[in-house]
C-alpha cells in the first residue's frame, strides 16, 4: 500500500549508482558484517532424517506415465474408505498438536517443545503427506480436453484467499524443490550480491538472509512497492531485468546531503530499509504457509501481472489488466506522470475509487464505503477514474447479463466500453455462475466498536465502520458497472459474512468465484508475539501487508477460512487459490518477462514473482509447479472451471486491444488470460488419478489445522520447520546466516538508537 508513494531525489539516486558502479569497478567482495544466526530446531537429528522423505516430484520430475492404470474401487466403497481415513487422520493429528505446550505468549514469551514433541509432529506430518501422495508412474495422462471436462465437473466452489504483499523469494525461497534463493550458484543468481552504501559514505554490498522468530520476523516495515520504485529495483536493461536494485534503491530514498548540497551518506534508517528489502522468512515463521504449501501445491513462476503497489493485483485478479484497453479506447485518459500518483488508465498506483470517493455525486447514504482514515477534511488522499472494462463480476453474470445491466444507474458512463460485451456474454456464456468479494470492513465487522475488544482494538471512526476496510484493496468498487448497480453491488459483503455464510451453509448450492480479503485489524483479538508496545498497537492486521498486519495473526485468518471450508459441504467441491497481490518490493532472483509499457514509456508488465498455493479434494500433493503465469492466472482457472469466455476474447477487448497495437505499437495491451503465451491456467495443480475416481480424493483432515494452533500463535506453540519435518535449503546445505549486523525488521516503526 504506497498511499504517498516518495519520490527518488535525482542526486540521492545518482550517488546511488555512483556507488554501485564503483563496487562494481573495483570488485568489492562481500563485507561479511553479519553474525551466523543459531540454527534452528530443523537441524535435529529428526530433521535431518526427514529429509529424506522430502523428495517433492515437479514437472520437471515427473516421469511418463504407464498407459496401464490401477482400477477404481467402487464409488461406495471407496467413500466409505474416505470416511474412515478422514476420522483416522483427525485422531492422528490431535494426538501430535495436543501436546503443544500452553505457555503464556501475551508477553511475546517463546515456548520451546521438548524434542520427543517435535518428533512426534514431524513423524504424523511426514506420515501424512506421503499417505495421501499419488506416485507420478501412477498419474493417467490425459488430454487438456479431458481435464477441462474433468475439472467442471469435479469443481463447483473456487475460493480466492488473496494476501498482501511478499515476493516470492521473501517468503519460499528456501522451499525444498522450488526454484529458490540457493537453488543456483551465488554467480548465477541475479540479484544475490547487491550494492549498499555504509552509513559513512563507503560502498558495501549485501545478500539474502533469515530472519525468524528472535527477530521477530513476523512484524516488518514496509518497503516501497510503487511503480516506478518496482521498476527501478528490477534494473531493466535491453528489455532484461537483472534483479539487483532492490537494496540501494529502497536505501536512497534515505540519504543524507553533504555540505555542498550533493546526495552523500544514508541515514542508518535508510541503510536498514534497503537491508529489509533483501530479507527472507521461512517455515519458523509462517508454518502454517509452509504446511499447505508442503502438503499441496506450491507454483513458484507466478508473477505479479503489473508493476507496482496493491490496487493493480487487486484488479487484475478480477480483470486479467488495470485498464490497457481503456487507455487504447480512451487516450485522454491515461495517466499524466510516472505511474506514481496521477489518476488514468492503465491504473498503476493506489488512489481510492472514484465510487465512494469526495468526486462521487451518489447520494451519501447510498455511497460505497471507504476507510474515514483515508479522508483528510473530506478530501481523499488520491481518486482514480471511473474503470469501464470487463471483468468477472460481469462476465459472470452469463445469460443475465443484458437484464441485470439494465439496473445500472449511470450505464451511459459505466457500460460504454462493455456494450458489446454485454449480448456476446449472454448469448456465448449461458449460465449465470454467483461471485462474492468478501472485504474486511466492507460490511459491519465485529471489531466496529461492540465486540468488547481492548481500546488499542477498537474503532478508527465514531461511528465504529469500516474501521479495517482498506479501501484501495477493493478491486470491483473501482468498477461503475459494480458500484452503480445494486443487483451487482449486492455481491460485495464484509469479512464475517464469509464466515457465516460457510457456518450456517447459505453459499450458493449452484456453487460459484468468491475472493477473502482481510484487513488492518483482525476479527480474532491476536496480539502480536513481540512484548514491543508499538509493534503489538500497529501490526494487528491479518491481510499479510508489512507495515500494519502481522504475518502469524494473517495465516491465522487464512487457516480460519480454509478450515471452515473444510468443515462445509462445499470442501468436497472446491478449489481454493491463496496468492498475494503484490511482491513488496523485496527481493526476488527470477526475472520477469516484459510485456508492455505504458503511456509514459516504462514497464508495466510483469512484476516479480509472487506465492501461489493451490488447495483441492482432487489436487496433486507435495508437488511444486513450475509452470510459468501472473495474476490472470487465477482469471484464467475460472475461465476454465466455469466454461467462460476469456476476457481477452470479447468483442471489446479485442477492440482495445486491436487499437493499442495499432495506435501503440503493442500487442500485449489488453487482458491476460487469453492470448498472451506463457500464462498458465494452473490446472496442472491437478491429480488425474483423483480427477478419474483412481484415487481417492483428499479429506478435509488432511488440509485443517488444529484450532489448537490457529489461535495461538507460533511463539506459544513451538510449531514451526521442526514440527513439521522439513529442512529448508538454506540448512540443507548449510549456508551460514549472515544477518547485518545493525539489522533492525523495523526501522520506521522502532527506529534503532
Amino acid at each position: 500500500m504506497n498511499k504517498f508513494p516518495s519520490q527518488i531525489s535525482g542526486t540521492a539516486v545518482t550517488a546511488a549508482l555512483f556507488l554501485a558502479l564503483v563496487l562494481a569497478l573495483a570488485g568489492v567482495s562481500i563485507q561479511q558484517r553479519g553474525l551466523a544466526a543459531t540454527t534452528h530446531q530443523a537441524r535435529s537429528a529428526n530433521a535431518q532424517t526427514a529429509q529424506a522423505a522430502f523428495a517433492r516430484p515437479s514437472q520437471a520430475q515427473q516421469p511418463s506415465p504407464p498407459t496401464q492404470t490401477q482400477q477404481p474401487a467402487s464409488a461406495k466403497r471407496q467413500a466409505a474408505t474416505n470416511i474412515r481415513a478422514d476420522g483416522a487422520q483427525r485422531r492422528e493429528l490431535a494426538a501430535a498438536t495436543q501436546a503443544a505446550p500452553a505457555a503464556q505468549s501475551q508477553q511475546g514469551v517463546s515456548a520451546e517443545q521438548s524434542p520427543q514433541q517435535t518428533a512426534e509432529q514431524a513423524g504424523a506430518e511426514r506420515r501424512a503427506v506421503k499417505k495421501y501422495q499419488v506416485a507420478a508412474a501412477r498419474e493417467p495422462k490425459l488430454t487438456r480436453a479431458q481435464i477441462d471436462a474433468l475439472l467442471r465437473r469435479k469443481i463447483k466452489y473456487v475460493f480466492v484467499l488473496y494476501q498482501e504483499n511478499r515476493s516470492f523469494d521473501s517468503y519460499f525461497g528456501t522451499f525444498p524443490g522450488a526454484e529458490g534463493i540457493f537453488s543456483h550458484a551465488a554467480k548465477d543468481t541475479p540479484g544475490f550480491y547487491q550494492p549498499l552504501t555504509n552509513t559513512d559514505g563507503t560502498a558495501g554490498t549485501i545478500h539474502p538472509f533469515r530472519i525468524g522468530p528472535k527477530e521477530f520476523a513476523a512484524d516488518t516495515d514496509d518497503v516501497d512497492h510503487s511503480h516506478p520504485m518496482i521498476v527501478a529495483k528490477m534494473h531493466i536493461e535491453d528489455g532484461a531485468s537483472k534483479m539487483d536494485h532492490f537494496a540501494i534503491f529502497e536505501e536512497a530514498k534515505r540519504v543524507k546531503k553533504g555540505a555542498l548540497g550533493a546526495a552523500g551518506k544514508p541515514t542508518l534508517a535508510g541503510k536498514q530499509m534497503g537491508e529489509l528489502a533483501m530479507a527472507y522468512e521461512d517455515c519458523d515463521t509462517i508454518p502454517f504457509l509452509w504446511r499447505y504449501a508442503d502438503r499441496f501445491v506450491l507454483f513458484d513462476h507466478i508473477f505479479q501481472e503489473m508493476t507496482g503497489p496493491s490496487t493493480l493485483g487487486n484488479l487484475s485478479i478480477i480483470a486479467a489488466q488495470t485498464g490497457q484497453t481503456q487507455w487504447a479506447l480512451h487516450p485522454n485518459e491515461a495517466y499524466k506522470d510516472n505511474g506514481s500518483q496521477a489518476p488514468g488508465v492503465p491504473v498503476l498506483n493506489d488512489n481510492d475509487p472514484f465510487w465512494g470517493s469526495q468526486l462521487d455525486k451518489t447520494p451519501q447514504a447510498q455511497k460505497m464505503p471507504v476507510n474515514p482514515h483515508d479522508m483528510r477534511n473530506g478530501v481523499e488522499y488520491g481518486t482514480a477514474i471511473n474503470l469501464t472494462f470487463a471483468s468477472l463480476p460481469l462476465t459472470l453474470l452469463g445469460e443475465d447479463a443484458k437484464t441485470v445491466a439494465k439496473s445500472d444507474t449511470d450505464a451511459k458512463r459505466d457500460l460504454a466500453d462493455v456494450r458489446d460485451d454485454i449480448p456476446f456474454i449472454a448469448s456465448h456464456d449461458r449460465e449465470t455462475v454467483p461471485f462474492g468479494w468478501y472485504e474486511e470492513g466492507y460490511g459491519k465487522e465485529p471489531t466496529d466498536g461492540d465486540s468488547g475488544a481492548d481500546d488499542d482494538d477498537g474503532p478508527l471512526d465514531a461511528f465504529g465502520l469500516h474501521a479495517s476496510y482498506v479501501t484501495h484493496h477493493n478491486g470491483p468498487q473501482y468498477f461503475g458497472y459494480v458500484a452503480n448497480n445494486p443487483k451487482i453491488r449486492a455481491q460485495l459483503h464484509g469479512l464475517q459474512d464469509f464466515f457465516t455464510a460457510l457456518e450456517q451453509k447459505t453459499l450458493p448450492k449452484a456453487g460459484g468465484v468468491f475472493f477473502v480479503k482481510g484487513g488492518f485489524q483482525n476479527l480474532f483479538h491476536l496480539k502480536p508475539s513481540d512484548p514491543d508496545a508499538n509493534v503489538r498497537k500497529k501490526f494487528l492486521g491479518d491481510d499479510d501487508h508489512p507495515g500494519y498486519s502481522d504475518a502469524q495473526i494473517s495465516e491465522a485468518m487464512l487457516a480460519t477460512a480454509i478450515n471452515k471450508i473444510a468443515a462445509s459441504p462445499y470442501w468436497t467441491e472446491s478449489a481454493i487459490i491463496v496468492t498475494w497481490d503484490d511482491s513488496e518490493g523485496d527481493y526476488d532472483h527470477v526475472p520477469p518477462p516484459i510485456r508492455a509499457k505504458g503511456p509514459d514509456g516504462s514497464p508495466i508488465s510483469d512484476g516479480p514473482r509472487v506465492p501461489l498455493i493451490l488447495i483441492s479434494p482432487y489436487a496433486r500433493t507435495h508437488y511444486v509447479a513450475h509452470a510459468a503465469g501472473n495474476h490472470a492466472s487465477v482469471v484464467k482457472f475460472i475461465d476454465t472451471v466455469f466454461h467462460r469466455t476469456p476476457l481477452a476474447l470479447l468483442p471489446d477487448e479485442q477492440r482495445g486491444r486491436a487499437l493499442g497495437e495499432k495506435e501503440f505499437g503493442q500487442s500485449e495491451l489488453g487482458p491476460q488470460d487469453a492470448l498472451t503465451p506463457g500464462v498458465t491456467d494452473l490446472t496442472d495443480a491437478f491429480s488425474p488419478s483423483r480427477l478419474l475416481g483412481k484415487s481417492a480424493p483428499l479429506p478435509p483432515a488432511y488440509v485443517e489445522i488444529p484450532d489448537s494452533l490457529v489461535r495461538r500463535l507460533p511463539a506459544e506453540t513451538g510449531y514451526g520447520c521442526s514440527a513439521l519435518g522439513i529442512v529448508t535449503t538454506d540448512r540443507q546445505r548449510k549456508i551460514v546466516n549472515a544477518i547485518p549486523r545493525d539489522f533492525n525488521p523495523r526501522p520506521l516503526t522502532n527506529p534503532s538508537q
